[in-house]
């Protein structure tokens, strides 16, 4: 039995953030490293798409911040169990999870998440469910905002290129009509205005482990933050 594997140890390794850019496997990865570990999976990604949705369903103008901050406040967003270790995202007693991958989102999500008001109400609720601990959560500001004490940090990357073949595989997969071309960028795209917004940068962490998955599979990235998880432990506080 390695340490990860006693559910003493796992306790002191209570909340793994893992940020990264968009198609970077966050979600992948993060599901993966949960189910290994038997934590529950957080992906605050589909919490920004979710409030996207409600927005342009009701005509709320991307452009307008105290009115998507209020449409926040009443969303009532909870994440519930969905199919295997993904998580489902529900607004009240709607469930957004098919409605969040629509391209509009795509195009509109990165304004939305940039609205302070938005941010701090979804922050507010990702912080309460880290509470509750043995989490990994997934995002592009939780090592450096939402939970700048977590006590594993890790920031995944790789290369445009790599990320816009794997959106546009998963695009393609869904019926999409949708040429490479355009997938990177827009990918290209977001990565700017995530990285240069004014609130909640996409940025890693200064303590962030760093790993690049252009040529890693799913299971090598999970296998190496499981041994960086059991190194923090080794090695104490």
């Amino acid at each position: 039995m390695t340490p990860m594997d006693s559910p003493q140890e796992h306790a002191a390794v209570g909340v793994i953030a893992v940020d990264g850019p968009g198609a970077v496997g966050k979600t992948t990865v993060g599901r993966a490293l949960a189910q290994r570990l038997g934590y529950r999976f957080v992906d605050t990604g589909i919490m920004y798409r979710a409030v996207t949705v409600l927005a342009l369903e009701a005509g709320v103008d991307t452009e307008d911040d105290e009115a998507l901050a209020v449409l926040t406040r009443g969303t009532g967003l909870d994440l519930r169990p969905g199919q295997g270790a993904a998580p489902a995202i529900y607004a009240g007693d709607r469930d957004l999870t098919e409605a969040i991958t629509r391209p509009e989102v795509d195009r509109a999500v990165s304004r939305v998440s940039a609205v302070g008001g938005v941010r701090r109400e979804l922050v507010a609720l990702q912080r309460r469910f880290a509470t509750e601990g043995r989490v990994v959560m997934v995002g592009r500001d939780i090592g450096t905002v939402v939970l700048p004490d977590a006590p594993l940090k890790i920031y995944l990357d790789a290369s445009p290129e790599e990320r816009a073949r794997r959106r546009f595989e998963e695009r393609r997969d869904r019926g999409e009509s949708v040429s490479y071309e355009d997938v990177l960028a827009d990918l290209v795209r977001r990565d700017g205005l995530d990285s240069g917004r004014d609130l909640s940068p996409l940025t890693a962490a200064a303590d962030a482990r760093r790993i690049d998955t252009t040529s890693s599979g799913v299971e090598d990235v999970v296998d190496e933050i499981v041994r960086i998880a059991e190194g923090r432990i080794a090695a104490g506080p």
